[in-house]
């Protein structure tokens, strides 16, 4: 009788711990399932699909500040290239100006306004000019906020029989604003003024 007992006893802490087993290895299951879950639909969500010529593309959201190096030296690039680009049309130059405006302050306003009263443009348009701009490098230092840049290109001014090359060297610095079609990247050039703009050489056209 007391072996019957013990036998029952055994089989019954047996079948308990059995069960503990069974219950801690699906609460683990569980637990990790819940898991996986989260990160997935957290993954999912910084995805960002695009659509471009009738094919999604998909892309990755990021913090701004993983990016505004980046992102800074495109908006200043970008502006330089508006602003400095100019053919003998003044369609073309209101166009490239207007949209480089957007991304700066009055400093570049100003800058404009008197090379349009001392007749610079009028001087494109006539003279059948046209001006390209490289640019070399853009340095941004992010370490302070508004974030100072210079901006370091070459430009060609292109002539009916030649093409002057000069040295350009400009400063100023960023402020974030909010990003819309005019201005992408959400910064604003202050301060904007010219270090350098210097003859380089000239080299005839054949």
């Amino acid at each position: 009788m007391f072996t019957k007992m013990k036998n029952i006893d055994s089989a019954f802490r047996y079948v308990r711990g059995f069960t503990m087993l069974v219950i801690v290895g699906c609460v683990m299951i569980c637990c990790y399932t819940v898991y996986k879950s989260f990160e997935s639909v957290s993954q999912t969500r910084d995805k960002v699909y695009i659509l471009a010529n009738g094919k999604a593309l998909e892309a990755y959201a990021s913090d701004r500040r993983d990016n505004v190096p980046v992102e800074a030296r495109d908006h200043v690039r970008t502006f330089h290239k508006l602003f400095f680009t100019l053919d003998p049309d003044d369609k073309v130059i209101k166009t490239n100006i207007t949209k480089a405006l957007y991304l700066a302050d009055d400093s570049a306003k100003r800058i404009y306004d008197d090379l349009k009263e001392n007749g610079f443009y009028s001087g494109i348009i006539s003279g059948n000019i046209s001006q390209t701009i490289q640019i070399d490098s853009v340095a941004i230092d992010i370490k302070e906020y508004p974030y100072r840049f210079s901006c370091y290109a070459k430009q060609n001014i292109i002539r009916t029989t030649s093409i002057s090359k000069r040295n350009l060297i400009t400063t100023g610095s960023l402020r974030n604003v909010s990003r819309s079609d005019n201005n992408p990247h959400g910064f604003l050039i202050e301060r904007w003024e010219t270090i350098e703009n210097r003859d380089i050489g000239v080299e005839n056209r054949k």
